[in-house]
């Protein structure tokens, strides 16, 4: 009797170390899509045995606070989210090599280190000023001329002269709220406004200069006007205080006639019964036309090769990529527009759609704002735009303190 009890007990054991060794966590950043992945996760959990957690933080909350944290607890995740060469040098000993693994052979959109696939694409995202198509159809405003800052300028002078008979609050749906944790809105999403726009998807040449410590004079210029122009015609209490969720939904009750977000707030705005028509148009900030909206993978997975579970992790990254379960959680529960040709689903939520005929229009440019140093785009820089959405500063001041800031880059 006793030899069978160890004999159960060390089976007990061997199926909870293995049980143990199974469960994957994810951390990632994307509140938006949260219910989703967790459903995912779930129905995966249930299919393969292996229990899969997901820790989510973003939106309001800084999620690279929230993944130092985890580290830090001694629990380290499986798989994790980069946003860029920052991320990524941070973090390169722990990352996973994951050249081979099935999901390679459908992207070109994967992290490289030299030779090496690392990064596992989130999604491919896109962002320009969102726009109420009907409103401003009311406002005999075509979106299609709004290719250079002249243009914005007058149709945001119409808006405003408009409010009352449009039932406007405010032209433009913005917020740079440092309380809020909406500083990655403003120091790197509109940051990226001035590193990228106008130049060749490859052309590098202001990211550049900004990590020496310099700006191009005139160009810079012209994209402080650019926000300054911005958070004239956005709500003052919007700016200071306004959460993501808050951002959305001034937006969708059809308060204002701009957005300032991406597409990754799809499913928000799916789940909010929003059915109004819309649109991007560019972050033209300077007097010469640029057409074309913000395009990249903005993030990627990657496994962690210290947890233990790193054949596990790459086992749910390629289900993500290959199976029909993983391609209708990508763009159908998740509305994200995939990073994989082996998808034949398209989007049909409105932000997503516009990202891909914009993408397919080959008028787009690039993401850089991830080359920044680690907290400088949100917390550096993130403070400055709020003290000019507070009124503490003017534009020149704005335009000079952001001139200091990026001249101490080779420094840090």
């Amino acid at each position: 009797m006793k030899k069978v009890l160890v004999m159960v007990l060390a089976l007990v054991m061997a199926f909870s170390a293995v049980s143990a060794l199974a469960d994957i966590t994810i951390v990632q950043n994307k509140v938006e899509i949260d219910a989703a992945l967790q459903e995912y996760a779930a129905a995966y959990s249930a299919e393969t045995g292996k229990n899969v957690k997901v820790i989510t933080a973003g939106g309001s909350s800084d999620y690279n606070t929230a993944l130092k944290a985890e580290f830090a607890s001694g629990k380290e995740p499986d798989i994790f989210v980069i946003e860029g060469p920052t991320g990524y040098e941070l973090y390169k000993d722990k990352i996973a090599d994951q050249t081979g693994a099935e999901w390679t052979q459908y992207t070109a959109a994967q992290y490289m280190d030299g030779d090496k696939v690392v990064g596992f694409p989130v999604a491919v995202e896109g962002y320009g000023m969102a726009y109420n198509a009907d409103i401003l159809a009311k406002a005999e405003i075509d979106p299609a001329t709004l290719t250079n800052v002249d243009a914005y300028k007058a149709a945001f002078e119409k808006l405003d002269s408009m409010k009352d008979e449009l039932g406007l609050t405010a032209v433009v749906s913005m917020t740079a709220s440092t309380a809020a944790g909406m500083t990655w809105v403003t120091g790197l999403h509109n940051f990226n406004v001035y590193l990228t726009v106008g130049l060749d998807r490859n052309d590098t040449s202001v990211i550049d200069q900004v990590m020496q410590g310099e700006v191009d004079e005139e160009r810079f210029h012209q994209y402080c006007e650019y926000v300054a122009l911005i958070f004239q015609y956005s709500d003052p209490e919007m700016l200071l205080n306004g959460t993501q969720d808050m951002q959305l939904a001034a937006f969708a009750n059809g308060q204002t006639a701009f957005y300032h977000q991406g597409n990754w707030m799809d499913p928000n705005i799916v789940a909010l019964g929003v059915e109004f028509p819309m649109a991007y148009a560019p972050h033209a900030f300077m007097h010469e036309d640029t057409d074309g909206i913000l395009v990249n993978a903005p993030s990627w997975y990657v496994v962690n090769q210290n947890a233990g579970n790193t054949e596990e992790a790459i086992d749910f990254l390629n289900a993500l990529a290959t199976t029909e379960a993983g391609h209708d959680y990508m763009v159908n529960k998740a509305a994200m527009v995939p990073a994989f040709t082996n998808v034949t689903l398209a989007p049909a939520t409105p932000l997503s759609k516009s990202v891909m005929e914009w993408n397919a229009a080959g008028k787009t440019y690039s993401w850089q704002q991830y080359k920044l140093p680690d907290g400088f785009g949100m917390g550096t820089l993130g403070a400055i735009y709020e003290l000019l959405a507070s009124g503490a500063i003017d534009e020149p001041t704005f335009e000079q303190m952001m001139k200091d800031a990026i001249a101490t880059i080779p420094t840090l």
